[in-house]
């Protein structure tokens, strides 16, 4: 099986990693944290590095023809879980906004830092996209 990496133009350039990597019809998506298209973490909290995060995942879900109702796993590292745990009805809000009342299989893990100091959060995923709405970049 060949994999396919996927890196929308909409998300910053990826050096030594790939958005998501497209496996038949399943897409794993790499860990997003809240950097936007000038490569910043995005200023504003756990809600607004949550949208940021999770948005980065959905724009690469959607390069491949996927839509949130695809998403079978989501993790979510978190440096500060009693931020995010206070901070849900709002992340809650964020989500269905985003994604709908879509709730695939979920964990939160605690750790003590990620990659860019200032980040909050990271998500990862894995989605199944049914063949008739499946796009494959460079085919």
């Amino acid at each position: 099986m060949t994999h396919i990496a996927v890196n929308p133009a909409a998300l910053p350039t990826p050096r030594g990693y790939s958005h998501g990597t497209l496996a038949g019809n399943t897409l794993h998506l790499g860990g997003q944290t809240a950097l936007d298209a000038d490569m910043k973490i995005v200023p504003g909290g756990i809600v607004e590095q949550f949208r940021q995060a999770f948005g980065n995942i959905l724009t690469t879900l959607r390069e491949v023809g996927g839509k949130p109702d695809d998403l079978v796993s989501v993790t979510i590292y978190l440096t500060d879980i009693p931020d995010y745990q206070a901070h849900g009805k709002e992340i809650g809000r964020v989500w269905r906004e985003l994604a709908g009342p879509v709730y695939p299989a979920m964990a939160g893990i605690g750790c003590t830092g990620l990659w860019q100091p200032e980040a909050m959060i990271e998500i990862l995923g894995v989605a199944v996209i049914p063949e008739e709405r499946l796009v494959r970049p460079g085919g």
